[in-house]
């Protein structure tokens, strides 16, 4: 007799399916879920840089490393051609205001002192030979004076005996009459001698006055070759040490040529290039601070280069107070520029996340949770240690700031404790 068995129920029968549909749909669920939650990574926690939001001062200021340069350095330049015939001071030495640097030679120059120098005694003699001639011409005229002055007295005389003879009857009427006008004209000739000789003065006065000019423009046109001379000798334009020094025994140096610099040591400056952030933040007069060897010292903001090269410019700070002893051109200084006061405000602290960023977010901690999610933030002003936050994050909000480059742009990170 056959038994009847009891027949299996379907999820049984089919369980191989039924197991193969979970595992599937296990899976388009799991793939869906990755596709529409966000991007995590998970890290490990030692690599992780944590900080914190606070309420800090924050001061706002550029710090740089600048070059220790000299306040004030001169070109040296020659002021005649020629050629190097002697160096005497060497480069880096240092030298005082006039001491020689350096001897030139230049025969034309020889030449042509020597060309003046007899052009000039030439002038001389011409212009001793006319003063002798106004002089001789001046006494004949003197002479001529005197001789009719004593003609006069002599006539005056005579003529005042002719009248005293013609009262007393001795002498007539026509006789007097030409006494008289012998008189006359002697009279009238000793005047127009003394006038002749009055011209003759004034008219000397501006020949002398005319050939004295001459004779010293000839004389200072000579001592304008013979300066040249001295040209010759390059001397220190002031107290300093000599640098560049761009010469050699020798070499041809055209007027105006460049020969070195001098730069002296007891003033200095601070150059530094900041970033093209700044250039219209840092101005002249701000005020700054200077680090050497672990001693600050006060200094202000003395000029601002505004040309921007390779997204920099150039300022140039000055001590206001004490300066660094034994302090050396060229030496590198650690200086910071403020740029306001110091004020109250919500901070992080600088890290890498800015670069990759742009300061656009940044990776703020579930508190309570090993991970962090990715926040959009504003930040305002910085300086090298902080940046100052304006949206975004609260105080106490904890923040990751460095390994960005890593992390790719995933929403969350996580990691174990």
């Amino acid at each position: 007799m056959d038994i009847q068995l009891k027949k299996k129920p379907w999820f049984v029968r089919h369980k191989y399916y039924v197991l193969g549909g979970v595992v599937f749909l296990s899976l388009a669920a799991y793939t869906v879920a990755l596709l529409f939650s966000p991007e995590k990574q998970r890290v490990s926690a030692d690599t992780l840089g944590l900080a914190e939001a606070v309420q800090a001062d924050f001061l706002e200021y550029v710090e740089q490393e600048g070059v220790v340069q000299p306040m004030l350095s001169l070109r040296v330049n020659s002021r005649i051609s020629g050629y190097v015939e002697r160096i005497v001071a060497e480069e880096g030495a240092r030298v005082r205001q006039g001491d020689t640097l350096l001897v030139l030679s230049n025969p034309e120059l020889l030449d042509e002192m020597e060309v003046q120098e007899n052009a000039l005694h030439k002038q001389l003699m011409s212009y001793r030979e006319q003063e002798i001639e106004m002089e001789q011409k001046t006494l004949l005229l003197r002479k001529q004076v005197l001789q009719n002055r004593y003609e006069l007295q002599r006539i005056s005389d005579s003529y005042a005996l002719s009248q005293e003879e013609f009262r007393m009857g001795i002498k007539s009427k026509a006789e007097l009459e030409v006494a008289r006008q012998e008189y006359e004209y002697k009279t009238r000739a000793a005047e127009l001698e003394q006038e002749s000789l009055q011209h003759d003065s004034a008219a000397t006065i501006v020949r002398r006055s005319l050939i004295r000019n001459d004779r010293e423009q000839e004389i200072r046109k000579f001592e304008r070759v013979k300066a040249k001379q001295e040209w010759l000798v390059v001397r220190a334009p002031l107290t300093g040490q000599l640098s560049n020094l761009t010469v050699v025994p020798g070499q041809q140096v055209q007027a105006g040529g460049e020969i070195g610099e001098v730069k002296v040591l007891d003033r200095y400056k601070v150059r530094v290039t900041p970033g093209e952030y700044y250039i219209d933040r840092i101005v002249s007069g701000l005020p700054a601070k200077g680090t050497y060897k672990g001693k600050p010292y006060a200094m202000s903001v003395r000029r601002v280069v505004p040309e921007v090269k390779d997204r920099m410019f150039t300022v140039d700070l000055a001590f206001t107070g004490e300066v660094p002893p034994s302090l050396r051109l060229g030496q590198a200084l650690r200086v910071q520029i403020e740029l306001g006061n110091p004020e109250r405000v919500l901070t992080i602290p600088r890290g890498d996340f800015y670069s990759v960023t742009g300061g656009q977010w940044i990776y703020k901690v579930v508190p309570g949770e090993n991970r962090a999610v990715r926040t959009f933030i504003r930040l305002g002003r910085q300086n090298p240690k902080q940046y100052e936050v304006l949206e975004g994050l609260r105080p106490g909000d904890r923040v990751i700031t460095s390994g960005y480059s890593r992390y790719g742009d995933v929403e969350e990170l996580a990691w174990d404790e």
